[in-house]
């Protein structure tokens, strides 16, 4: 009996309709189910406070001796500095000129006051099914390519609602430079008049002007046409970006941080877009023939401010910008590649080292970013790792920081399936981390630069942007580049009138089924 009560049966028996059921009474071992992930957030906690930690004592005994001081401990300290007055003159004249030079000197903050993305006319939908057989008709494919556009459809992550422009879909499709321009006027137009009508901002208020596209460039240039068709003021400074594929939107943003250092007290609008109806490809070579299965329409518009007023509605602050670029290296400069095929026809070529490339320049990046972002917990792990790696093993496996102790939400680029997969492995995230991603790229298909606007902007749909986070954009584009930027919510930041996804954020996330 002793023995039974001390050590007590790890099972006991039930009878359920008349079936004897075993259930087990050991307690779980607690030991095992605590998740590590608690441990890390407190040594993550312990390191990030560890100053203040340090500091606590040390402003106790400061407050304790000055408690302990009398009047005439006071008077003599008063005298002390009557004496010293010169070099309390000499210290005060100091202090307040350095404070000066450092006011004058520092960073503008450059706020993000509000952007929009363009959303096309459900005219301009394409399904799979109607896709394929334009494809077809056009004459132009045989059936190995029909069959292997049919299959990176397919896998491509890609929904039934995305959008390609009018010109193709025509039969045959009508590529010219009228419908080219057509294109791009409805896609910047479009998203700048939204953007104008939620921040109530005058065309003529615009100082700095960069847009970026980078197959269609034609003259005058795309910001030429925005500054004719909105009546922009003679002295703004516009430029134009071409060649710079999918990541050009940050280098844009890039670009007019740049200037609004410069010019005090304006406005720069940034416009990301690209043009499909010049390039789409109308040959047999695969490796050109993924574009037309993956790029669809799409554009954004964004305003950045410098004036110290604007913080009080502006949505974000831009806290980093970090490019890489790997275009010294022949097989990257020559991953995404425009070129003719045998039979003449042009297009943009993608290589089979595309992932590998991208993996090394996501690599440098984030070698450059993480000191910047990472709390001092995270890099004390990476460093130590580093030189266990190179002191005791060489085979050991290197680090992988946490990015998520960093950032609250991930806009990683909307190339592909695969460039999303390979991001949500290499960082550690979790499903909800590239969801955005992963929606986008379903909903609107990858619309190269302004893709990680439109995953914002559902992130922002779904509410869940609060005051404080940060958020990382991050994109790939060709030369090779990639290119990331921070921002930092200002509030708790509601999805602007015009939001792409509010018509249908109720249906998403949805199930991909490859």
């Amino acid at each position: 009996m002793e023995d039974s009560m001390n050590n007590p049966p790890e099972t006991e028996s039930t009878t359920t309709n008349g079936v004897q059921i075993r259930q087990s009474r050991r307690l779980p071992d607690f030991l095992q189910s605590v998740n590590l992930k608690y441990v890390k957030l407190g040594y993550h906690y312990l390191i990030t406070h560890l100053l203040t930690l340090c500091f606590v004592p040390l402003i106790a005994f400061v407050i304790f001796q000055a408690s302990q001081l009398n009047p005439n401990d006071i008077h003599q300290l008063w005298l002390h500095l009557q004496y010293n007055l010169v070099s309390v003159i000499i210290c005060s004249v100091l202090l307040v000129s350095g404070a000066t030079v450092y006011i004058v000197t520092r960073p503008r903050s450059v706020y993000l006051v509000d952007y929009a993305c363009y959303k096309p006319p459900a005219k301009l939908q394409v399904q799979y099914q109607q896709f394929m057989e334009h494809s077809k008709l056009t004459g132009d494919f045989d059936d190995s390519s029909l069959e292997f556009q049919r299959r990176i459809l397919e896998r491509s992550g890609l929904g039934e609602e995305t959008y390609v422009p009018q010109a193709m879909h025509y039969i045959p499709p009508r590529p010219t430079m009228a419908a080219a321009r057509e294109e791009a006027e409805q896609v910047m137009f479009g998203a700048l008049d939204i953007l104008f009508a939620n921040t109530n901002i005058k065309p003529k208020d615009i100082g700095v002007l960069v847009v970026n596209c980078s197959l269609f460039n034609p003259t005058p240039s795309l910001s030429a046409m925005i500054v004719n068709k909105y009546k922009l003021r003679g002295n703004v400074r516009t430029f134009n970006l071409g060649g710079m594929g999918c990541s050009a939107g940050v280098i844009a943003v890039d670009l007019a941080k740049d200037m609004l250092q410069i010019h005090r007290n304006t406005y720069a609008v940034v416009v990301s877009t690209e043009n499909i109806t010049q390039n789409w490809y109308f040959g047999n070579k695969k490796s050109m023939l993924i574009p037309n299965c993956l790029f669809r329409v799409g554009g954004s518009a964004v305003l950045l401010s410098n004036k110290a007023k604007d913080r009080r509605r502006a949505k974000y602050k831009l806290v980093h910008v970090v490019r890489t670029h790997k275009g010294a290296d022949d097989k990257a400069f020559k991953c995404v590649y425009q070129e003719q095929d045998d039979a003449g026809k042009t297009g943009v070529s993608l290589s089979k080292d595309l992932m590998a490339i991208a993996g090394g320049a996501l690599k440098t990046n984030i070698t450059t970013l993480g000191p910047l972002v990472l709390p001092i917990s995270e890099q004390l792990l990476f460093f130590s790792t580093l030189v266990a790696k190179k002191l005791f093993n060489a085979k050991m496996k290197p680090y992988i920081p946490d990015f998520k102790l960093a950032f609250d939400h991930f806009c990683i680029h909307a190339g592909g399936r695969a460039v999303i997969d390979e991001l949500e492995k290499n960082l550690q995230l979790l499903p909800i981390h590239v969801e955005a991603s992963r929606m986008t790229l379903h909903r609107f298909g990858n619309t190269s630069s302004s893709s990680i606007w439109y995953e914002l902007a559902y992130t922002e749909a779904k509410g869940r942007v609060r005051r404080g986070n940060r958020v990382w954009q991050i994109a790939f584009g060709s030369g090779f580049k990639c290119n990331s930027s921070v921002w930092e919510a200002l509030r708790h930041v509601k999805p602007s009138t015009s939001n792409p996804w509010e018509d249908c954020i109720d249906r998403y996330p949805v199930q991909i089924v490859m």
